[in-house]
């Protein structure tokens, strides 16, 4: 009998123990695991040391490497970790290995693939960053109940758009819905008016400020 043809590898810019700076899983110890390399060019991108370099590495190596950090909580990030085809088996291992999965996804590459183990924060694209022509509206059909949707918004623009794109969709009725005001570097310059707006929307959204900015700057690893 044949045996199972090994998983691609995998292009991965770093891989590191942090605290979990977004998501409703904000404060949480967290394993990251970021590949490299993204189609989209957001204005704000924070992780552009991600589009190229890296190191290649198997799967079984970076399972290792996860098991050796020894936190419970792992997200998968970049970059846009969808575009790499090793992804979709390391999400799949990671889950079996008990592991709580976060995918960190851009939402401009199909989620018919991910694991449904995995918790998807799908990022869809505001008008402000350059990239709103690449959502992927159909991943909107794919999301389970437990995963997220984020809007980075730049100004009140942003928040504007993407409070009719929740409603349009009905995205609070469904999933939790987070709203992240764009850094310059370790601070914001709009996070409290970005506070005030999502406080008055009479919407059903979560602030979604980024702690390890604040806790230690912009910088890779942490």
């Amino acid at each position: 009998m044949a045996s199972a043809a090994p998983a691609p590898p995998l292009v991965v810019t770093e891989i590191f123990r942090s605290i979990q700076g977004e998501s409703s899983f904000a404060g949480l110890p967290c394993t990251f695991v970021r590949l490299t390399g993204c189609a989209l060019r957001c204005v704000w991108c924070d992780s552009a040391y991600a589009f190229h370099g890296g190191t290649t590495r198997t799967l079984e190596d970076v399972l290792l490497n996860v098991d050796r950090l020894g936190v419970p909580l792992v997200e998968l990030t970049g970059g846009e970790p969808l575009e790499q085809e090793g992804v979709y088996p390391l999400a799949a291992a990671l889950c079996d290995r008990g592991y709580i999965v976060l995918l960190e996804t851009g939402g401009h590459v199909p989620l018919d693939r991910v694991d449904p183990r995995v918790i998807k924060v799908v990022d869809i694209k505001c008008p402000g960053s350059g990239m709103e022509s690449r959502n992927d509206l159909a991943n909107l059909n794919l999301l389970g109940p437990n995963d997220e949707v984020k809007f980075v918004v730049a100004d009140r623009r942003d928040f504007d758009w993407a409070v009719d794109f929740v409603e349009t969709h009905r995205l609070d009725e469904k999933h939790k819905v987070l709203i992240s005001p764009v850094f310059e570097g370790a601070t914001s310059k709009i996070a409290a008016e970005v506070a005030e707006w999502v406080r008055d929307s009479k919407r059903k959204l979560r602030l979604n400020l980024q702690v390890h900015k604040f806790l230690w700057g912009d910088v890779p690893g942490r």
